[in-house]
């Protein structure tokens, strides 16, 4: 029996679960609820640990098989500097607290994880596998807005266990249709001083604010649009359908047979955003892929957190491998 520290460390929040792992049983299983801690009051990353371990005295480090810690930000093998968080973190340092192995993954590459895990037991279908589909499996792709628009596929890796394939489309030019989402695209360009619009500027928290700026004249904070959104159909409609396109290109770009998982704070939040028609209607818009794509299972992820299951579900991986 192996226990197995997960943590999916973020700008706000660092949510830490135990978890137990038994080769020959289908995952993970978590044995101490998850905790949340605010990373802006730990002044390291070694603090942020010491924190969690003085708050759970019950829980010793020396017991830990495996600490797998998910972090919003790129990762460099041992080291990551995450953008939102105003300490670094370095692999090493988990030996301050009494840690002997672990390992640094990207948040959004335990978010695909999670799609294997027991996470996924909450999560809302908005549009159900087609029989035809049912046993060809493929790639599976995750997409979240939230500060950004995050991607990750998650793919088999021929070894029995599965392979986050990392992604910056977020990044990647935004497509518009029609004269009137180009003048939205324009507007974009002018607020943000872009010279291009991307997924980041668009299907995000920051986006919906400007969405609905654009087409009401009222400049309100992301959180102050979500919670007005049942007298805004306009920004719903249009948030909808840009989030359904996004997520069909991602789907295209990955030939996601295996399903798309939507996540991320802004349909958490706000989940209109992703069950309203117009988001299944773009998603399986296409003059040639159209049939297909209306067979995909598309679901949303409603589990807050679906990162720490992810990253406790890439370290049973590893270690059923080293056996």
């Amino acid at each position: 029996m192996y226990q197995i520290l997960a943590a999916d460390i973020g700008g706000t929040h660092c949510r830490v679960g135990i978890f137990e792992f038994e080769s020959g049983l289908d995952g993970p299983r978590l044995v101490h609820h998850v905790v949340h801690l605010p990373t802006g009051e730990a002044e390291s990353f070694s603090g942020l640990l010491a924190r969690f371990f003085a708050e759970h005295p019950s829980i010793s480090a020396a017991s830990i098989d495996l600490a797998i810690l998910a972090v919003a930000g790129p990762v460099q093998g041992r080291f990551c500097h995450p953008p939102n968080i105003r300490w670094s973190i370095d692999l090493h340092d988990i030996a301050n607290v009494g840690l002997r192995r672990g390992a640094l993954i990207n948040d959004f590459a335990a978010q695909a994880y999670a799609c294997r895990s027991h996470a996924m037991r909450e999560a809302h279908v908005l549009q159900p596998s087609r029989a035809d589909h049912a046993a060809t499996g493929g790639a599976v792709a995750v997409i979240g807005a939230g500060t950004g628009l995050g991607h990750c596929a998650l793919v088999a890796d021929g070894a029995d266990g599965y392979l986050a394939v990392p992604s910056e489309a977020g990044h990647a030019a935004f497509p518009f249709v029609g004269e009137e989402e180009c003048a939205y695209g324009e507007y974009v360009r002018r607020m943000t001083k872009l010279p291009y619009c991307h997924g980041d500027a668009i299907v995000t928290g920051s986006g919906l604010a400007r969405l609905h700026a654009f087409l009401t004249g009222e400049e309100l904070s992301p959180a102050n649009v979500s919670a007005r959104l049942a007298e805004s159909p306009r920004t719903v409609e249009w948030f909808a359908r840009f989030y359904g396109r996004a997520a069909r290109n991602y789907a295209l770009n990955v030939l996601a047979l295996g399903g798309v998982f939507l996540t991320g704070g802004v349909a958490a939040r706000s989940p209109v955003l992703v069950e309203h028609p117009a988001f299944l209607a773009e998603f399986c818009s296409s003059p040639s892929f159209g049939q297909l794509l209306a067979g995909i299972p598309v679901s949303h992820n409603r589990n807050e957190d679906a990162g720490v299951y992810g990253a406790a579900f890439f370290g049973a991986q590893r270690l059923r491998r080293r056996g």
